[in-house]
């Protein structure tokens, strides 16, 4: 039997629209997927920024605890400073005409009060 041109066309025109109702139901499959992946996403990234907000206060007092910990730091390092200062300049510089006489006869010294102290010990 033959088709006349109106039912060929129109055979094709049927086939073609199912293909097109086909492919637009698995497209709307896909995109309530998508919409349902990106709902459960949403809810992480909500999750995230509130713990990230609660790390960032964290960090804020943290900080703010750290600060008069960096000011006595500050002042120990200044005092450390002036200290190496006055040892350098007012008594290591003064003495170190000194030690060389003085640390021979310490040595001395104390090599004989430790030889009298054995002494003592033996009697």
């Amino acid at each position: 039997m033959p088709l006349t041109l109106n039912q060929f066309l129109f055979l094709v025109l049927s086939l073609v629209a199912i293909v097109v109702a086909v492919y637009l139901v698995r497209l709307f499959i896909q995109l309530r997927r998508t919409a349902a992946e990106g709902e459960q996403t949403l809810a992480a990234v909500r999750d995230l920024a509130k713990n990230l907000s609660e790390l960032d206060v964290l960090v804020k007092q943290r900080v703010e605890d750290i600060g008069p910990t960096l000011e006595a730091s500050k002042k120990a390092a200044a005092g450390l400073a002036e200290i190496s200062y006055f040892l350098t300049t007012k008594v290591l510089s003064p003495s170190s005409k000194i030690l060389p006489l003085a640390l021979p006869v310490a040595r001395f010294v104390m090599r004989h009060m430790k030889k009298k102290k054995e002494k003592r010990n033996v009697m």
